[in-house]
């Protein structure tokens, strides 16, 4: 007699961030979807140190606090993020002596830094009261997936000890939540390498680091309002690496190092005691701040080569990877929770779709390769740029271009809920490839230029508050949703002041260094910038997009 199992719609491996987000999505969408959620670790997890990808950013945050409803929870029990913030700190005890790139206030568009044990928590309570079957405890054995547009099905193991028994249930969808250990991606060879070679060290420590205190300087505290550097996610950076500093609601701070192994061998700063001895030599006033707060170490980690691809995350066969599980890229602009909002709306369309009993093929290709093309033109901005990090010159310019892409083009399509609108994204297809291929020059012209320049340290705060275009920019992303016509006017928009901005980019660049017009990137660039597409012109008149500095 053929055992019947349980049957859910829609079986989620992993219930950490991307998978108890998918399901809080899929419940609010479809109120009579059975959503399983299958966890490895035993809920509650704790604060402080749990996981690591603490740092939010414009989409993530949007994703969290208005898409899935939880503002309260991040206004009560998270932090809101002070922006990034970068410090030309190598070597040096005197913050207050370098150059320093941030914002000196609030711009509208909100972000947080998120203790990850505290949210998944709330996520986990959430889940569950909003009729999500969420099992913690539960290590999956077995996935059989349908050839046939059958069910598939999945065998795990509940509880420990004696009290642990195996399950078994169907499900029409199957999602890989499970983070690094990418079940499905092992399982189907879906594994996919990537050029970016960097490794990444972290640690929580149980101590608020009040970079604020780190000068007695009146001036320099001044610069910010409010003065809370502190809750930047700030980031102390050198040639080759750079260190991140994030606050969290429990009171620990989160610390790591992420660096270019060609330039700081993983083996260098592999344990604490050696971070510590790297920090020393490289972020001195750094080390002085941790060196008498050893005994507050909660949690080491490391990670050689975390940066990752996959060469499927979407299948009109009803299986789906979403976060680590799929791809990854870096932590340096935080884009993780970005690509987990993205792809868990991906998911919710195809399942959609499915329900509505519809065809996905066409769909689910098409989905694959937008979110693909999203994980190639952000690896760019990563990708052999390690080496200019500490070039004070060329690193604002940088900071400046990629937030302008980012919020001008990925954050725009994602804030006016366009993501799966396939029609109005097709009649941008032109501006949207001459964005990627803009970017992608630009990242080339960037390290062309560093290669020239004689790194001067100088003591300024570079206020990308005081660029009144770009604080613009942010607040557009808070705009009611447009219609059709107004959003590609939007884009168009956008995608003509990024135009501008490589513009001065270029000049700028060879004006000071007039060989780099000569080099293939300067010369790739002027190319791009001839080209004459008239909805998105260079408006080669336009007031200074760059930091004016003394």
């Amino acid at each position: 007699m053929t055992q019947t199992l349980p049957m859910h719609d829609v079986i989620i491996m992993g219930g950490g961030l991307a998978g108890l987000t998918l399901a809080l999505q899929l419940r609010q969408r479809f109120p009579d979807i059975d959503v399983l959620v299958l966890e490895r670790r035993a809920h509650p997890v704790p604060h402080a140190a749990h996981k690591v990808g603490e740092s939010s950013v414009e989409i993530g945050a949007h994703y969290f606090d208005t898409v899935l409803g939880l503002q309260g929870h991040m206004d009560s029990a998270q932090l809101r993020k002070f922006g990034f913030r970068f410090f030309f700190s190598e070597g040096r005890h005197d913050i207050e002596n370098v150059t320093e790139i941030g914002a000196s206030r609030y711009l509208s568009t909100p972000s947080y830094q998120i203790d990850r044990g505290i949210f998944e928590n709330h996520l986990g309570q959430v889940a569950r009261a909003r009729g999500v079957h969420f099992v913690d405890h539960a290590l999956v054995r077995q996935i059989a997936l349908s050839e046939d547009n059958g069910l598939h099905r999945i065998a795990w193991r509940e509880g420990e000890g004696a009290n642990a028994r195996t399950q078994e249930a169907e499900c029409r969808w199957l999602v890989d939540a499970c983070g690094r250990a990418g079940l499905l991606k092992r399982k189907l060879g879906l594994a996919q390498d990537n050029d970016h070679h960097a490794h990444a060290v972290w640690f929580r420590i149980g101590e608020r680091i009040t970079l604020d205190e780190w000068s007695q300087d009146a001036d320099w505290r001044a610069r910010c309002q409010p003065q809370a550097r502190w809750l930047s996610t700030n980031h102390l950076v050198g040639t080759g690496y750079w260190v991140w500093l994030i606050p969290l609601a429990s009171g620990s701070h989160s610390v790591g190092i992420v660096a270019d192994p060609a330039l700081h061998p993983l083996d260098t700063m592999d344990s604490f005691d050696k971070a510590m001895d790297w920090f020393r030599t490289w972020q001195p006033r750094l080390f002085d701040a941790l060196d008498g707060q050893r005994h507050l170490l909660q949690d080491f980690m490391f990670l050689r080569k975390f940066s990752y691809g996959c060469k499927q995350v979407f299948s009109d066969q009803r299986w789906a990877l979403t976060g680590e599980a799929g791809l990854f890229l870096d932590p340096f602009y935080s884009p993780g929770s970005d690509f987990i909002a993205i792809s868990n709306s991906y998911i919710c369309d195809l399942v959609a779709h499915d329900r509505d009993g519809r065809s996905l093929r066409a769909r689910a290709q098409l989905y694959d390769q937008i979110y693909h093309s999203f994980y190639e033109s952000t690896l760019a901005l990563y990708e052999g740029q390690y080496p200019l990090f500490g070039d004070p010159e060329v690193l604002p310019v940088k900071v400046i271009w990629d937030y302008t892409y980012y919020w001008g083009v990925l954050s725009q399509i994602f804030f006016q809920e366009r993501l799966t609108d396939l029609a109005t994204l097709g009649l941008l297809r032109e501006e949207l490839q001459h964005a990627q291929q803009l970017n992608r020059a630009m990242q080339a012209l960037l390290r062309a230029w560093s290669a020239h320049t004689d790194k001067a340290n100088a003591a300024c705060m570079l206020d990308q508050a005081a660029l009144p275009w770009f604080a613009t920019l942010n607040a557009s992303l808070r705009q009611p949703r447009d219609d059709t016509p107004a959003f590609l006017a939007r884009l168009h928009a956008c995608i003509a002041q990024l135009r501008t901005l490589a513009h001065q980019i270029h000049a700028h660049a060879c004006q000071a260094h007039p060989a780099l017009a000569a080099e293939p990137p300067g010369q790739a660039m002027a190319r791009l910038l001839a080209l004459p597409l008239a909805r998105v012109p260079v408006n080669r008149s336009a007031e200074p997009m760059l930091f004016a500095v003394d």
